[in-house]
């Protein structure tokens, strides 16, 4: 049987109502402290009533995690978009100039887009507010499977001799240390970011990483 015009309206709304009780929470949380929160003022902010938010999240440690699960799922949709854009498993790299290139357009396009988005500030925000007040926690935006997807692709590389990477793990903790940490050092408030200083630190940091590990 097809979707009926009220089926459709009613998910389309749901997702709606998701999206606003995450966007309410992340900013209360960020700047009064998770504990500090009700979830009245989160269906407050949201605009909807606190049964919905309950029945939607079930409580806030689980609010909680779904800020970070929202922010882990975009960023690595937007990293793998990334990759597929300048380094497709296809990609014909013969040569060290053409991996630092192709290597360069990938950290261009995630610096601008990660680096300059109050979303995923708030929700490391977040995690580094929570690291404070609980040391061992291990709660965190999951970065894992696009750093695995570029590990492969180094390791590909220096089995064709295009960089020096006995470690490929390593070598992928290298390169994020060298664009995006950094440039989130330098540019820690989204709303300021300037996109020319974000460029120019990705194209340095890959020239540096390449300076370090590529074959010569």
């Amino acid at each position: 049987m097809g979707e009926t015009g009220t089926d459709k309206a009613l998910r389309e709304g749901s997702s709606v109502k998701r999206a606003a009780i995450i966007a309410a929470a992340r900013d209360l949380f960020v700047h009064q402290g998770v504990d500090r929160v009700s979830m009245d003022a989160v269906a407050a902010q949201a605009g909807v009533s606190k049964r919905t938010v309950y029945d939607y999240f079930g409580d806030k440690r689980r609010l909680f995690l779904a800020i970070l699960a929202d922010a882990s799922d975009s960023l690595n949709a937007s990293a793998r978009d990334a990759l597929d854009k300048h380094l497709p498993e296809t990609a014909e790299i013969a040569t060290v100039p053409q991996l630092e290139e192709a290597l360069t357009a990938v950290a261009v396009e995630l610096g601008t887009t990660i680096v300059g988005s109050a979303d995923y500030a708030a929700a490391f925000a977040l995690v580094a507010q929570q690291r404070l007040q609980t040391p061992a926690t291990e709660d965190d935006v999951v970065t894992a499977p696009v750093e695995n997807a570029l590990a492969e692709r180094f390791a590909r590389w220096a089995a064709a001799g295009l960089l020096d990477a006995v470690d490929p793990q390593l070598a992928t903790a290298h390169f994020g240390a060298l664009t995006l940490l950094l440039a989130y050092n330098a540019q820690p408030n989204p709303a300021s970011a300037d996109p020319a200083r974000v460029r120019q630190i990705m194209i340095d940091g890959v020239h540096a990483f390449m300076r370090a590990y590529g074959a010569r």
